[in-house]
This record gives structure tokens, sequence and C-alpha cells, in this order.
């Protein structure tokens, strides 16, 4: 036990760039692929105590998952939790979950706790649809997930990683929109969804596997952004009839269109958005697209550029100066 260090934990943000499946018929619900972004990114630290005190931003969404974790691994202890840095809410970048497991990762550290990412998540909750968010954390990267099988309550299994190549960049708007569904109004909206014609989920399928992994081994943008914008379209629709279009409508839908426009090679938005995103090569085309899409949001948004992130959630510990 790390008595006299504060362990920390920053996480980056999380695109969810498509689902594969509505519809279970191969018994796996879901499933997705995602990528873990440059920026931005939360931040949370955790020592040792004989209580649960929690404080910072986000304080009692903290305080349940540092309590859940602490329950089931490591009953009738406690610890100090601070919130220092967190992610944009609602905003379709993985902000709760990223906060759960950072907060639970920073308690198994303080108490030497062996556990994976899964298993942070079964434990707080987390993964009960898109498994995303838990993947990314353990290794950042581009990742596909299998999805949720019916009989069992545990995370989607990690199919591919692959890190991007070097070049490549993404551009992340998050306007000042409607926040995306969340909670119990995204229990309702999954219900409320038919699910999708096995041609298109075949068709998903088929473009991860044969057009979309491959371009990024062989580090083809212009295939990979042609595959990303097709998936998006086709799981887009899925979604239309709960969020209005294929996209979520107004000024998320405004700035794809405007992305493609303005030459990035793929587009898409984030799980119910309002985040949207377009792939280029290089920083000069970055921060060209970046530049752009900052003028024409003005004051009604924020813009990221950068690498994707290859690597999962940061760790570090330093002494504790009371």
């Amino acid at each position: 036990m790390l008595i006299d260090q504060v362990v920390f934990v920053e996480a980056a943000a999380r695109l969810h760039l498509g689902v594969l499946d509505l519809g279970g018929s191969r018994g796996r619900w879901f499933g997705g692929i995602g990528a873990s972004l440059h920026a931005p990114t939360l931040l949370v630290s955790a020592r040792a105590d004989d209580t649960l005190r929690v404080d910072g931003e986000a304080a009692d969404r903290a305080r349940e998952f540092a309590r859940r974790f602490l329950d089931v691994h490591a009953p009738g202890r406690g610890a100090q939790v601070r919130v220092h840095r967190v992610l944009p809410a609602h905003a379709g970048l993985g902000s709760g979950t990223q906060l759960a497991l950072a907060t639970a990762r920073a308690i198994a550290e303080t108490y030497e706790i062996d556990v994976d990412a899964a298993a942070l998540s079964r434990a707080v909750g987390r993964a009960r649809r898109s498994a995303i968010g838990t993947w990314t954390f353990a290794g950042g990267g581009l990742v596909v997930e299998g999805g949720r099988r019916r009989d069992r309550d545990d995370p989607g299994p990690l199919v591919a990683r692959l890190p991007f190549p070097d070049s490549w960049r993404c551009v992340v708007a998050v306007p000042q929109a409607t926040p995306g569904i969340s909670g119990m109004r995204e229990v309702e909206a999954f219900a409320r969804l038919s699910a999708p014609p096995d041609a298109e989920v075949a068709h998903i399928a088929h473009l991860v596997l044969m057009s979309l992994l491959p371009a990024v081994v062989e580090d083809d943008i212009e295939a990979f952004g042609a595959a990303l914008t097709e998936v998006q379209e086709i799981s887009g629709r899925w979604f239309a009839d709960v969020q209005g279009g294929t996209f979520a409508p107004g000024i998320s839908a405004d700035v794809i269109a405007h992305m493609r426009q303005w030459g990035a090679f793929g587009v898409g938005q984030s799980s119910w958005g309002p985040t949207v995103y377009g792939v280029v090569s290089g920083d000069d085309a970055a921060l060209r697209l970046a530049t752009r899409v900052r003028e024409w949001l003005g004051d009604r948004g924020t813009v990221y550029e950068g690498p994707f992130r290859k690597t999962g959630a940061r760790i570090w510990r330093e002494p504790i100066d009371d």
C-alpha cells in the first residue's frame, strides 16, 4: 500500500467511430470501433485513507465510482480522491467511463490491487453497451470490440488494436449544442430502435475487416477515410429515428458537411454527439482544417487537433506534500 504517495491517472477522450450490430442475431449486441485522442484529457488522483473523501469537479460521480470499486476490491478501506480536470460531459467523448476508470485505477494503484481494465469496468458498472472506452483506456489506438454476449455481464472483448500511422491527425469539434443522449434516456432510446437489416450489418463488418483495418496497417488514409465515412453513414441511419437524422441535426451535421468540403478524408459523429471529427494527414492539414472549423464555429464550440493517442491512461506517483 502506497501510504506515502499520491497516484495520478490521466485519461484521454475517446471517439466512438461506429456500431457493428444493434440486432444481436449472432448472440452479441453492439460491438464497435473507436479511437483514443491526444486531447482533451481528464486527471484524477488518489491516496490511501481510512474513509472515502472526494473533491474537485464531478465529485459526486467520482465518489460513486470510488465507492463501487472499494466495495468490490477493497472493502473496509477508504481513499482521498481528487478530480483535477474533467472531459466535456455528455458530448460523445466518453467522459463518464473515463472518469470511472481513472478513479478506480487510481485507487487500485494506491492499494496495489492487480485488476485489468475489464475488471475495473465491471466493478464501476461501465461498458454495459460499448466497451470502446474500456479498451482505449487500457491501451489507446484504433480498437475494435466484439460486443456483449446476452448471457454474460462482461465488456465486449477486444478483437483488434492498431496504432494509427504517425502522420495521421484528427480534428475534433465539440459544438455548444444539445448534449448527447445518456443515462436512462439512452436506455430508452436503444429500446426504441429497430434492428438494422442483416445486409447492412454484414456490409459494416466487411468494411471494417477488409477496408478500415487494412488501410491503417498500410497507411492508406484515403481508403480509411472512405470506409470510415461509409460506416458512419450506415450506422447513423440506424439511429436516425431517435436523433433526428443520420447525424445530430443542426450544428453537428453542418460541421461534418464542412469538414468534408474542407478536405477531411473521413468524417463522422462520436456516439450521440454533439462531438464530430475529421481525419487528415500531417500537422499543416490539421491546422488548416482546425482553423477553418474554429472560424466557422466562433464562440459556439471548442476545437482540438492532434495525433491519435497510441497509449492508454498515463499513471504516475508523487510524494505526499502535506
